[in-house]
């Protein structure tokens, strides 16, 4: 029987995709850059990402796929993997708008239904990265790897979590603890969802355990000019210049 976390969220992200991602979808498929996160930080001042031309990929909790867009065009074999039907709709939408076709799998991060070692990349932005189980995507995603295959995750940090407040979820970060880090993993918010938040020493053991050498971790610095999200105004640019809000993990499977 499946659990009932996956089925929240699918009905989360069904609301979202209405109020806000299938709008925002043609402006994300459209732009030629890859970015990250709440402040379009270049990937080419990153630096996370192998040169994809040629490459298997799959993204796990692709959502409207637009990062698997932006890998396309650059020459990968990528596979969108999401568990929420609405999201694959626009999805599917934006393929043909965009003349752009790979394929696209309805299924939970935890569980895909590909074959063992079919990808040299796996890639999380936003996705199973926080909306699964990490005990079971993470084991998932080393299955689908090859070996020396490549995991990047992308996810809000584990000192943004700590400085959110608890009793307003849209309550911007601030400048003090409000959580524990002992005992972070799971939260569930008023909409039903459910996020899955680490801290960085079991993440790392848990990644190790999976059959990972850890390669990377960077912490995302908002830029001098970084303004407010106009959906995600709860990470102010202000704070995001001087601690990381969002963070990316870089892992190559043994």
């Amino acid at each position: 029987m499946s659990s009932p976390e996956p089925d929240k969220n699918v009905e989360a992200w069904t609301a979202t995709n209405a109020a806000y991602t299938d709008r925002a979808a043609p402006s994300a498929w459209a732009q030629d850059e890859i970015t990250w996160g709440v402040f379009g930080i270049p990937e080419r001042n990153v630096g996370v990402l192998p040169d994809v031309d040629g490459l298997d990929v799959v993204e796990l909790g692709c959502g409207t796929a637009y990062f698997s867009a932006w890998l396309a065009r650059r020459g990968a074999r990528v596979v969108g993997v999401d568990p929420t039907p609405a999201q694959l709709e626009t999805a599917r939408r934006m393929q043909k708008q965009f003349g752009l076709e790979f394929p696209l799998v309805q299924a939970r991060g935890e569980d895909v239904p590909l074959p063992d070692g079919s990808f040299d990349l796996a890639l999380s932005e936003y996705g199973a990265s926080i909306w699964a189980d990490p005990e079971r995507w993470i084991p998932e995603a080393a299955r689908l790897l090859r070996p020396g295959g490549l995991l990047v995750f992308f996810r809000g940090s584990t000192l943004a979590m700590l400085c959110s407040p608890v009793d307003d979820e849209e309550a911007p970060i601030e400048q003090q603890l409000h959580r524990p880090l002992f005992g972070m993993n799971r939260f569930e918010w008023s909409d039903g969802s459910i996020e899955f938040h680490l801290p960085h020493g079991e993440l790392i053991r848990l990644l190790r355990r999976s059959g990972f050498d850890i390669e990377d971790l960077i912490e995302l610095q908002a830029p001098e000019d970084a303004e407010r999200h106009p959906e995600y105004d709860h990470v102010p640019p202000e704070w995001a210049r001087k601690w990381p809000a969002e963070e990316i993990w870089r892992a190559r499977k043994l």
